[in-house]
């Protein structure tokens, strides 16, 4: 239950704390000048703004909500995408096609789990949406409550009452 627990609690923080571990990540290494631009102008946005997109995803499943922890399929999808986040972080030179296509592979795996996550709960919250926009069964019908001489009654009024 910690686990979940943190793993919920961290995926805001993680949106700022990935990619600025890029950004480090190539000072340390000091993989060039075009891993430089790659960094700034698209690994950075992208890790960004795909975390706070698969975070809000999250976050919008009432079980996240209400309990405050991951479930485990987001433990496992988060924990494999942030692995590979900080492992393309460390630029190396033989694997870092490879981890990078895995990144965003798992990338966007996770946001079809997402998306099928939250699907899944709220078709079944479904059931309970469509019985508040009904009537309640022992409510009876509108039509029995009028009479038929009301039925062919119209009343219209082309200025408001002047106080008669």
């Amino acid at each position: 239950m910690w686990l979940r627990r943190a793993f919920y609690r961290w995926m805001f923080p993680a949106a700022v704390v990935l990619p600025l571990w890029l950004l480090i990540g190539w000072g340390i290494t000091g993989a060039g000048g075009w891993a430089f631009l790659w960094v700034l102008f698209i690994a950075i946005p992208s890790v960004f703004v795909g975390q706070l997109v698969l975070t809000l995803l999250q976050r919008a499943r009432p079980s996240a909500r209400e309990t405050r922890m991951a479930s485990w399929w987001d433990v496992l999808g988060f924990g494999v995408w942030h692995v590979l986040t900080i492992a393309v972080g460390f630029f190396p030179q033989a694997w870092f096609p490879l981890l990078l296509t895995a990144a965003i592979a798992v990338a966007l795996a996770l946001f079809w789990l997402m998306l099928w996550q939250l699907w899944g709960e709220a078709r079944t919250a479904g059931t309970g949406i469509r019985f508040l926009a009904t009537t309640p069964p022992d409510a009876e019908p509108e039509s029995s409550r009028r009479s038929a001489a009301d039925a062919d009654v119209f009343i219209i009024r082309e200025k408001p009452d002047a106080g008669i």
